[in-house]
């Protein structure tokens, strides 16, 4: 509560950084300060609250690697 009586509420972001050819399914909620790395898919519903490395399919809740993409 502030001095005049008001609900206060202190927030704190961080970015978020999305590399190069990622595909992010649907309802998917990415925390503040993860970084998704180059040609990941992210699975729909998944929370992703840790970083992807690049080339991989994670999902989940909490997220979390499935399998790495091979590139032909």
């Amino acid at each position: 509560m502030s001095e005049k009586g008001y609900m206060t509420d202190m927030e704190y972001g961080k970015p978020i950084e999305i590399e190069d050819n990622c595909w992010i399914a649907s309802n998917v909620t990415i925390c503040p300060g993860v970084t998704i790395g180059a040609g990941s898919v992210i699975g729909a519903g998944s929370v992703v609250t840790r970083s992807i490395p690049k080339n991989s399919f994670a999902a989940g809740n909490p997220c979390k690697v499935i399998k790495d993409i091979k590139q032909k």
